[in-house]
């Protein structure tokens, strides 16, 4: 192929081209960019935003050799490009493939591995901290976005560096958005400094006169640091990260590689922690992801010459999540929606738009959502709350703690539960069932369509009514991204969900079944296609929806087994603590031993690819749990023979 992407060494020669030529190079990395993510999928426009500062840092670093560590990682595709990556980001997010995300067993060039926010800081100052412990000589470079900064880890590790002497440079990738708007008094604080521009243009002037000024004029300049100050701070209040015991740079423009290589010269000849304020626009340089960044943060396969993305006609958890609770809000006032910088990818941006005032975006902060829930409970509001799977993990002390032992009244929607598919190990919701499930006073519901969500809605408002027999504690209720149930949802107008009650799909009182699957959220679906596979087989399998994993319907589960004489459950998440330890462990407390066992993922790192893909891998397809299912069925039979 033509053009300098695909003539040159690199990273290597990236400190040999000119800025002409880097700005050549930035335009055919945008063109491959959108080539490949529009085939894939994937993170598009923050890569298209940070396409100049990767360049400007490899004219500086190499990344064999200094520590670059990209925040969260979704901005790391250029990087990728441009550590011996280009002639296989076809691959990406494809089961096999790269991964979306840094990867240190991919590339020596990856650090560090990232995929939830807020992390890099800590991370770079640990191994700052070692390369000075081990008197070694390398640069370590944090490359953090402005909505990473709302999380308090990345605070937290700034007020550590800021106390040390030890050479750490932190990147600022301001591009006034994470997924979508920021929000909160670091991003006011931020656009505040922008306007350092005008800071810039008026020292240069004054500089310019004084050196004029016969006799004093080079006495002034002397005293030009003074005066640079003094005019810093009329113009802006960039005061914060040096009161923090950081020296700052910028802001510079973070698409002006000439202006960004002067301020990286500066930072990287500077002792101790360095920030240096990037802005960028998220999007750069493709028109359709300019004009809706937040569509093309994170994006399916796109038609890339009109930027339309592929239909996707399944009914969406989250949007039915967001319109439920909005019909919700309008017959109860003390309802409130809480989203920790998701409100359009967890629906919640229905309910902003008709009750904007009882809405909170907390930014990425998914701790204090959730303390901030039970205080607004505490306070005699009725808090719903919606979190990805994922990062719900960041919350475990907070839903113990702040939530669970003192049996506080909220909602939590578990959004994009069960495994992920393409964004990987970072992201698979694959452990919530599993850590809320051991919680004291918490419900655990997962419904297998959009139909049993709305309804599990209309039972958590039992939490807040005083004389509930529900439990009072917090209730989550977990679902992926897309409702693809196939069987008859007017099923579900005739099988309402009750509290703590699961409901079997296809009971029937005469006939005799020779093994219960116990299922429960989308893995119903399976379940149900399993039984289907079955009949064929001549095997008959009942499947009970368990609806609840915490309280769990032991008195049905008890009584399926028993007709059935053998059980195999289905969980789309990590079996250790989830739906099958419970069975097991309530068949153990009652004694009762028939052939059993569990389909869910193991306790490992599961890898990116295609949802259905993973499935198969262990054995959550229909196909292989009809083979597990058979297998149990045919040791019933001989056990029953030998008896």
């Amino acid at each position: 192929m033509n053009g300098l992407l695909y003539s040159g060494n690199y990273p290597e020669d990236i400190k040999k081209l000119n800025d002409a030529e880097l700005e050549q190079l930035s335009g055919e990395i945008r063109e491959q960019l959108v080539e490949i993510v529009s085939k894939t999928g994937g993170h598009l426009a923050s890569n298209l935003g940070i396409v100049e500062l990767t360049l400007a840092l490899y004219s500086f670093l190499d990344p064999y050799k200094d520590r670059i560590i990209w925040d969260v990682g979704h901005q790391s595709y250029v990087h990728k490009i441009l550590t011996g990556r280009n002639e296989q980001m076809e691959t990406i997010r494809q089961l096999g493939g790269l991964s979306g995300f840094p990867k240190t067993s991919e590339s020596d060039a990856d650090a560090f591995n990232t995929g939830h926010s807020s992390t890099s800081v800590s991370a770079a100052l640990g191994m700052c901290r070692a390369r000075d412990l081990k008197g070694e000589n390398y640069n370590v470079v944090a490359v953090i976005g402005d909505g990473s900064l709302t999380g308090g880890m990345a605070l937290e590790a700034i007020n550590d560096a800021g106390r040390t002497n030890t050479k750490l440079t932190v990147i600022i990738n301001d591009n006034g958005m994470s997924i979508d708007q920021n929000v909160g008094g670091m991003s006011k604080r931020l656009s505040k400094i922008r306007s350092r521009r005008g800071y810039l243009k008026a020292k240069k002037g004054v500089k310019s006169v004084l050196a004029k000024i016969p006799r004093i004029g080079k006495p002034l300049d002397r005293a030009m640091h003074k005066i640079k100050e003094s005019i810093k701070s009329y113009f802006v209040d960039s005061k914060l990260f040096e009161d923090f015991g950081f020296k700052h740079f910028g802001p510079v423009d973070g698409h002006n590689i000439k202006a960004m290589k002067v301020v990286l010269e500066q930072a990287f000849e500077t002792n101790g922690p360095t920030i240096i304020h990037v802005v960028t626009k998220k999007g750069k340089g493709y028109a359709p992801a300019e004009e809706n960044p937040s569509a093309f943060h994170g994006t399916n396969p796109f038609d890339k010459e009109t930027g339309k993305t592929v239909t996707d006609n399944t009914i969406s958890f989250s949007k039915t999540f967001g319109t439920k609770l909005k019909y919700m809000a309008e017959e109860d006032k003390d309802i409130v929606a809480v989203t920790a910088a998701m409100p359009t990818g967890t629906g919640l941006s229905i309910f902003k738009k008709e009750f904007p005032e009882r809405y909170f975006d907390v930014g990425i902060a998914e701790q204090h959502a959730v303390t901030l829930c039970s205080g607004m409970s505490k306070g005699g509001l009725k808090p719903y709350v919606a979190i990805y799977s994922t990062f719900l993990q960041r919350a475990y002390d907070q839903l113990l703690h702040d939530a669970a032992i003192q049996d506080v009244p909220m909602v939590i929607g578990v959004d994009r539960a069960g495994v992920c598919g393409p964004d990987g190990e970072t992201h698979q919701g694959i452990y919530d069932l599993s850590y809320l499930n051991h919680l004291p006073n918490v419900t655990v519901a997962a419904p297998c369509c959009a139909e049993e969500l709305a309804q599990m809605m209309d039972v958590s408002k039992g939490v807040f009514e005083k004389d509930s027999k529900m439990l009072k504690g917090p209730f989550a209720i977990r679902y992926p991204a897309k409702d693809a149930y196939s069987f008859d949802r007017d099923f579900f107008k005739k099988n309402p969900v009750e509290y703590g009650k699961g409901v079997f799909m296809n009971y029937a009182p005469i006939v005799s079944f020779d093994i219960v699957i116990i299922a429960i959220g989308k893995m119903v679906e399976t379940a149900m296609n399993s039984v289907a596979e079955l009949r064929k087989r001549g095997i008959r399998a009942l499947c009970f929806n368990a609806r609840f994993l915490a309280p769990l319907d032991d008195e049905n589960i008890l009584q399926a087994i028993e007709k059935c004489g053998a059980a195999i459950t289905i969980e789309d998440g990590v079996k250790c603590g989830g739906l099958g330890s419970s069975v097991a462990e309530l068949l153990a407390s009652k004694g009762i031993v028939v052939p059993f066992n569990m389909i869910g993922l193991p306790d490992e790192t599961i890898p990116h690819g295609k949802i259905g893909e993973i499935h198969k891998i262990y054995g959550m397809d229909a196909m292989s749990l009809s083979d597990a299912a058979e297998k149990l069925v045919k040791a019933k039979k001989k056990q029953d023979a030998e008896n």
